[in-house]
Order: structure tokens, then C-alpha cells, then sequence
């Protein structure tokens, strides 16, 4: 017999099957001996009192043994003569797609302007060690987008953007541990993803797919209000009427493209501000409200949103036991963001904090029309760039003195593997953004005592939170509503926010594309 319970112990009972058994077995009035497993369907962690409990979602097998069920990929059928469709971009959005694409029997064609995982490596190496940005190779371009070098999380709130549930099941058929199925805030790492998107590519290829890795497009060809086909930068054409595109969020030149050639986009507010670390000890010290976590709890994440002076000011992309990466996707501009290990075993913790951006703060910008928001994002990393020497070493300052509006005399070491600047962050922002974050982080640390600590260190800027335009599209058929066979997708179209909600519509444009294909066909 199988039972489902629902229970809250303290972490060292949820680290046991054993203790966990005796528990079940006490609590139910079930003979211990009796239950011959125990599977944790869902766990959260409740660190709201001093006693830290663990909220368990069980399956007991009493009198009946388990039996384990591995995730497995589905027998996909072979597309290699099949229909064509292009997906541009082979983030989670793209590869997603081309998998759905697979799945309904479409055969995909993924041009990627970045090279695989391997190959990417040495880009990121470059721009940690020797400041050179590679524009087609980078954190945010490159097999697997984004998503692949920059942590991992999976959690979303867009439940009702479609099957969370077979997004993660997919990702542990590729390879993700299975405990992403049961963690209330699942995250596969850094060091375990690109394993994974290989796995992905591979399968692609093998079902009659082709992925093209180092094809930037450089030209969408319309005729008639319809895509008629793709230009490539080293001067060749690919003829099609249906174009995915999930090119992600930091594709200006695809932005460009579309405001040049007149298909309609729009500005979209956004968020930026700055990155902030830790020691992961303190946040584990404010968030369990204990000296040390002990062997039984995971390095504390927090998630923390206030309104300062009417706007919004939250952490975004919070990584414990994690470190500061730079990302930066053009010469002459400094961008930071975030990653952490499976295990997140790193002694920081960092988080972005940004402040709400809405359309009338681009107005300096304005002449660029939809890409003020752009422009805006664009300049402020610009301005970090020269602060910091014109060298990827990023502008920094104690998170104290930033408060106090003091240059920092000294800095200690930080993650940040390119190096730092002290810098006043009044030369890197507009004036509002400073002063919001300055309030901010005193607000932040009434919630978060001991947040507010001058051995944590502020580097600038965080500008990357999600697309500053949007790329229309009809409700129903996911076309743009301006061009037939288009369809923008995920993250840099303005309509995911990570990986999970990103590869979820890109399942969404490829059912809509084939349905569209489907209903020509008859």
C-alpha cells in the first residue's frame, strides 16, 4: 500500500531515511518494519522561527517495495526529411523548440552565433583573465545561452505559462539530478549544466535536426508581410517562410535589425542596478538566525522586495555558496552577473539588487524610439567600463560606504575574477537609481539585520535582468502581429524569465508553428 503525507520535522530527521522511518512510523502508528521506503515527493525549507523546520511531502510504501522510476527522453521520431522550420538562438528557448519540434514531427535548423559548450569555455576564460570580450562567445551567447554559465536556477512563478512539471522531467532525462523534481527551489549549477545541453544537441542532431554553431544571422527577408528568409554574416541565405526567434536578452544587433528593417518592437521597462556579496556565513547567520547552519541545512538563499520612494527594489538571481561573473558581450562595456556550483560550496554568496525601471526614465534617449530602454542600459555599462579603467575590472565600493556616499579606501577580495575599482557609484548611475539604492539597502536591512555591513562589497553594474524591449505578437498564434512565419520568443522577445519559463515558449512557438504548418497542409 502506498500513503501521501504531509509533514514538518527538523532537518536532521529530513537528511535520513532511517530517522525519517521512525518518525513516519511513530506519527502514522504504522510497524517501522513495515514501511519498506519512503520517496520525498516535495521539500521546503521554513526559516521563519529560530527552530528551522523542513516541510516534507512524502510517499510511503508500506508492505509494498519501491520501485524506482528513471526519467527517460522520449522516442523521438527521425525529422531528417521532414518539414523545415529555423530557430534562431539555441538557448533553453531555441533547443527547447527544437525539441518540441522533433517530438511533433518537424524537422529544426538551430543557427547559434556562439560556438558549443566546450568551445566557450576558453572565451570565458579570456574575458576573466585577459579582458577580451568575444562579441559571438560570451556568458550570455553560445550553446545553451545564458542559462548555461550562469547558474542554473529553475525556479519560476509563471505556473500558468504552461507544464513546469515537463520541462524539469526533460532536464533529468538529459541528466539533471532527479532532486530538482522535489526541491521547492530546484537548480541544477553551473558545473552540471553543460553536460546537460550537450546531451540536448546530441539527441537534436541525432533525430535528423542540425544545430550551426559560430551563424550569426545578420538579416530577416520579408516579401509580402511574410519571412521569406534568413541572412547569414558570412553572406549566405536560408530560404523559409517560419523563423523561431530565440536569439535571448542581450541581442542588440537582432533589436537593431528589427527597428531598421521597421518590424514592430517596443521599449519594456526593466530593472538594473548592482551586484552584491557576502560571506555566505552572514546570510546563513541572518537568514537561520544561528551561528553556524550545521551539516543538515543548505547554504541560505535570500529573496527580499521593498518599495523605496515608489519604486520597487528587490534581489534578483541570488546565488548562495556562489560567485560573480563577468559578462559582458561587447568591448567597451562591463556587465556582471552571477553563478553557482551544484553544490554551492563557494564561501560568498551574491545577489543582484535592482531598482524598478519604468519607460519615462529612457526619455534622454528618446531619438532611439523602442531602444531607448536600450540605449539607457547600454550607456550605464558603457560608464562602468571607463570608471574601471576601461578594463573589465569592475567598479566596486564597501556596501557601508556606498550608503554614506564614501569612496572605499581599500577593498577586500572578492569573486570577481577580472578585479576591481573603488569607485563612487555616483559616476556609474543616474542620479535616481543611486539614491534609491542608497535608501534601499537601508530599508533592506531592517528586514535582514546585519545586512548593511561595510564587509560587503557593491559592484556595478547588474543591468541584464531581462530584455529592455518587447517583440509583439498575436495572443493566439504567437505570430508577430506585424510579420506572417515570425515568431519572437522567450527572454529576448519579452515573454520568459529564466530558464524554465524560456524553454516552456519555446515549446509554446513550435507547437504553434507546426499547427500553422498543419492547418496549410489541409
Amino acid at each position: 500500500m502506498q500513503y501521501e503525507f504531509t509533514i514538518q520535522v527538523s532537518p536532521e530527521i529530513a537528511a535520513y531515511q532511517d530517522q525519517l522511518q521512525v518518525y513516519v512510523a511513530n506519527k502514522n502508528r504504522i510497524p517501522k518494519d513495515d514501511i519498506k521506503y519512503i520517496q520525498v515527493l516535495k521539500r521546503s525549507i521554513d526559516a521563519r522561527q529560530r527552530a528551522i523546520k523542513i516541510n516534507l511531502k512524502l510517499k510511503v510504501y508500506v508492505k509494498e517495495d519501491f520501485v524506482k522510476h528513471t526519467m527517460e527522453v522520449p522516442d523521438y521520431p527521425d525529422v531528417s526529411m521532414a518539414p523545415e522550420i529555423v530557430i534562431i538562438g539555441a538557448g533553453p528557448a531555441g533547443l527547447f523548440a527544437a525539441l518540441r519540434c522533433i517530438e511533433l514531427g518537424c524537422k529544426p535548423i538551430v543557427l547559434e552565433r556562439g560556438k558549443n559548450v566546450r568551445n566557450r569555455r576558453r572565451d570565458l576564460k579570456a574575458i576573466n583573465q585577459d579582458h577580451i570580450v568575444n562579441e559571438d562567445s560570451n556568458y550570455c551567447f553560445g550553446e545553451g545561452g545564458a542559462g548555461t554559465y550562469s547558474d542554473g536556477k529553475l525556479y519560476t512563478r509563471s505556473k500558468k505559462r504552461g507544464d513546469v512539471q515537463r520541462i524539469l522531467e526533460l532536464l533529468v532525462g538529459f541528466g539533471a539530478t532527479d532532486q530538482i523534481l522535489v526541491d521547492a527551489h530546484p537548480h541544477i549549477g553551473t558545473n552540471k549544466l553543460p553536460g546537460i545541453i550537450s546531451r540536448i544537441r546530441e539527441k537534436i542532431i541525432e533525430r535528423g535536426g542540425e544545430i550551426h554553431f559560430n551563424t550569426r544571422v545578420v538579416d530577416i527577408e520579408i516579401k509580402n508581410s511574410e519571412i521569406n528568409g534568413v541572412g547569414l554574416l558570412n553572406g549566405s541565405t536560408i530560404a523559409t517562410n517560419k523563423v523561431i526567434l530565440a536569439t535571448g536578452h542581450s541581442a542588440r544587433d537582432i533589436f537593431e535589425l528589427l527597428y531598421h528593417k521597421k518590424i514592430e518592437i517596443e521599449a519594456k521597462p526593466f530593472a538594473l542596478g548592482v551586484r552584491v556579496e557576502h560571506s555566505q556565513q552572514l546570510i546563513d547567520q541572518i537568514q537561520y538566525k544561528c551561528e553556524e547552519r550545521g551539516p543538515y541545512l543548505p547554504p541560505s538563499p535570500y529573496s527580499i522586495v521593498k518599495q523605496v520612494d515608489g519604486r520597487g527594489m528587490y534581489s534578483f538571481c541570488m546565488c548562495p555558496g556562489g560567485v560573480i561573473a563577468a559578462c559582458a558581450t561587447s568591448p567597451g562595456e562591463v556587465v556582471t552577473n552571477g553563478w553557482s556550483p551544484s553544490k554551492r560550496d563557494q564561501p560568498t554568496s551574491n545577489s543582484g539588487i535592482v531598482v524598478e525601471l519604468r519607460k519615462e526614465d529612457f526619455k534622454e534617449f528618446s531619438k532611439y524610439g523602442p531602444l531607448s530602454g536600450m540605449y539607457f542600459q547600454k550607456s550605464i555599462e558603457q560608464q562602468a567600463w571607463r570608471v574601471g579603467g576601461e578594463t573589465q575590472r569592475v567598479p566596486a565600493q564597501r556596501l557601508m560606504d556606498m550608503v554614506q556616499g564614501k569612496v572605499s579606501v581599500d577593498l577586500p577580495v572578492t569573486s570577481y575574477t577580472p578585479g576591481l575599482t573603488s569607485a563612487d557609484m555616483r559616476t556609474v548611475f543616474p542620479k535616481f537609481i543611486h539614491q534609491t539604492l542608497q535608501e534601499g539597502f537601508k530599508v533592506f536591512d531592517k528586514s535582514m539585520r546585519g545586512y548593511l555591513t561595510n564587509e560587503a562589497v557593491v559592484h556595478a553594474p547588474e543591468s541584464r535582468t531581462s530584455s529592455p524591449v518587447r517583440i509583439p505578437r498575436d495572443r493566439v498564434t504567437l505570430e508577430h502581429i506585424q510579420i506572417k512565419g515570425l515568431y519572437p520568443c522567450g527572454e529576448g522577445a519579452g515573454y520568459a524569465g529564466g530558464i524554465i519559463s524560456a524553454a516552456i515558449d519555446g515549446e509554446k512557438c513550435a507547437q504553434a508553428c507546426i499547427n500553422a504548418i498543419t492547418s496549410k497542409a489541409f
